[in-house]
């Protein structure tokens, strides 16, 4: 029934989006709307930063190109998406980039744990030559990586107790993306994670189903996740690259100074949105203690060894060079 309704949302959306077309010519004689899809709430960054791009846009192109926002998983998971993107249903998402690596295989790197020390690590790599790298290999599934954005650094919550060394981490039932490196690393650190849809989690959370998942800060407020957990723990453990994914099936209908304008102005915009994320994630700690959330702060380097086998069980497969160059950029 789920997959039913999906691809009726779907086929609304293209029927939506070719309607507005009217024409090939890039929308010269009237407007072009695209469809914009992510999965979370309005208040997060992803959305914002989508307004953003929006406006950008539209004042550029000088009204020729209209961006319509789908949140909130609307239009699909983040899979969904980016399948959506191929075959020219969706024509903009923004997404984390754990389920590009289903599509795309050399984007699992990005999903070692503690593979990035800090913020700012993170920029220089991701708008360095591993960046540029990596977004030329989306070419291969027709799906443009105009920029990286952000999702953030990921903490664990939970409704057990709180986490605050390793050993607090045994037998405890945590929704993770459904990510082969995420659940070996999990499982490595006495956890029994579970892959689940992110449409699933907070009734599982409320129902007792979980007791735990690990998210951004900004996403842990916007989802009201305080209603269902108490404990929230800075693991840190891994840094999570998000993305603005352009159709290339939606892009070539326009002319070429539309298709810079649109790739162009989402890099412009991945400054602005990637502070909206760490802006946010100072403010909203303070707002889930007042909410009730317990907050510990336990020793990353604890967790980064008890999870050296995640690095020596992939290291060969995912390039230990890489790795290598990526932990020293």
């Amino acid at each position: 029934m789920l997959k039913k309704i999906l691809a009726i949302v779907i086929i609304l959306a293209m029927t939506l989006t070719f309607a507005a077309c009217g024409n090939d010519d890039g929308g010269t004689d009237g407007a072009v709307v695209l469809t914009a899809a992510h999965a979370v709430a309005p208040t997060h960054p992803y959305h914002l930063g989508l307004e953003r791009f929006a406006e950008l846009v539209y004042e550029r192109t000088d009204g020729a190109v209209i961006i319509d926002i789908f949140h909130s998983g609307t239009l699909g998971n983040e899979r969904d998406n980016i399948e959506g993107l191929q075959l020219g249903t969706v024509d903009i998402a923004v997404s984390s980039t754990a389920p590009l690596s289903g599509f795309v295989p050399e984007f699992l790197i990005l999903d070692l744990p503690y593979l990035f020390e800090d913020n700012a690590h993170a920029d220089r790599v991701l708008d360095g030559s591993v960046g540029t790298e990596l977004i030329e290999l989306l070419a291969e599934i027709n799906i443009v990586g105009a920029a990286f954005w952000e999702n953030g650094f990921r903490n664990l919550t939970n409704s057990r107790g709180p986490i605050e060394s390793v050993a607090d981490m045994a037998g405890l039932s945590l929704r993770t993306q459904e990510n082969e490196l995420h659940l070996e690393a999990f499982r490595a650190l006495g956890a029994v994670p579970q892959a689940m849809a992110w449409s699933e989690v907070f009734t599982a959370l409320q129902q007792g189903v979980i007791d735990g998942q690990e998210n951004p800060i900004p996403i842990i407020y916007a989802q009201r996740l305080y209603e269902v957990q108490e404990y929230l723990s800075l693991t840190r453990h891994l840094y999570s690259p998000a993305m603005l994914l352009i159709s290339g099936i939606s892009l070539q209908q326009f002319d070429e100074d539309i298709q810079r304008i649109l790739v162009d102005t989402a890099r412009e915009v991945a400054p602005y949105q990637r502070e909206l994320v760490r802006s946010q994630e100072a403010e909203q700690l303070l707002l889930l203690e007042e909410r009730g959330m317990t907050i510990s702060r336990p020793n990353p380097m604890e967790f980064r060894d008890a999870i050296e086998s995640v690095y020596q069980n992939n290291k060969e497969r995912l390039g230990a060079d890489l790795i290598d160059r990526i932990l020293n950029y």
